[in-house]
Parts: structure tokens; sequence; C-alpha cells
């Protein structure tokens, strides 16, 4: 699957998009998924955390007939289509924008997951758990990078 976004060009990810903006999720849309597709999961991480990789999205259970996401999605813990939202590395549910320390860029990695399935994990769960519960299940993924720096 190809994940893309209109909301940067090219790598460098926008400060509206960050804590030192208005820190509004992306945009997001993917091309089709493989036959058996049940359900996508989304996790947003930053590998170049000092203190390990850092979740800043978690959503799941995103119907299988989905290709896009909105900018500005509502930081609810369930969306209106079913898809539910889990705890970002800050603590709170929906999207946590880039915010890293210091001066140096850091990756930030949006990786769509087709399942096969749904996870059925309540809201708020943790990118632990949902990496849990994906596995066996993954059929295809995509994934979108960005550069942050402050």
């Amino acid at each position: 699957m190809k994940l893309t976004t209109s909301s940067f060009q090219g790598s460098q990810i926008p400060g509206k998009f960050t804590c030192d903006g208005e820190e509004t999720s992306p945009q997001l849309a993917w091309s089709a998924p493989p036959a058996g597709t049940a359900s996508f999961a989304l996790l947003v991480t930053d590998p170049d955390a000092p203190s390990g990789t850092f979740t800043h999205w978690v959503l799941y259970d995103l119907p299988a007939a989905t290709r896009s996401l909105p900018q500005g999605l509502p930081a609810r813990g369930e969306l209106s289509d079913g898809s539910r939202q889990g705890r970002n590395g800050f603590g709170s549910l929906g999207y946590g924008g880039p915010c890293p320390p210091g001066t140096a860029a850091h990756h930030y990695i949006f990786t769509l997951y087709a399942l096969d399935s749904k996870l059925n994990l309540p809201v708020g769960a943790t990118r632990a758990q949902v990496e849990e519960a994906m596995q066996g299940h993954v059929l295809a993924r995509g994934e979108l990078i960005g550069l942050y720096r402050r």
C-alpha cells in the first residue's frame, strides 16, 4: 500500500502539525489494500527520541472501506465511523504532534497496517497493545516518514 499526505510536501513537517503550532493531525490517504482487509491501524512513532521510540498517534479499527483521513481528526476516543484512538506518549488520546527536544531533526514514521480482522481493543489502547493484537493479522503496510526540527 502506498501512504501519502497532502499536508506537507517533501519530508519536512510544517509547524502547524507540531507542538510548536496547532498540533493538527495531517491528512493521510492510501491506495487500495489487499483482498481480505477487514480494518486498518495507524501508528505514528519517533525512533529518535532520547528515551527510545516515542508514540505520537495510535488509531485502530478503521473500517476497511476507508482510504483517507482528513486533516485535523478530533482527539476523541471513538470516532463516528467506529474507529478508536489510543493513548500517545504524552498520555492523551489521539494525535500528539512532533515536539523533539534539542535542535536535531527527528524522523516521524507514519505506518498504516491493513489487517484481516478488527482489533476490538477498548478506547485508549497503547501502541504495545495494538502491536500485540495485530500479530498474525497484518496483510500489508504502508509507510510515510516526515522530519521535524525545532
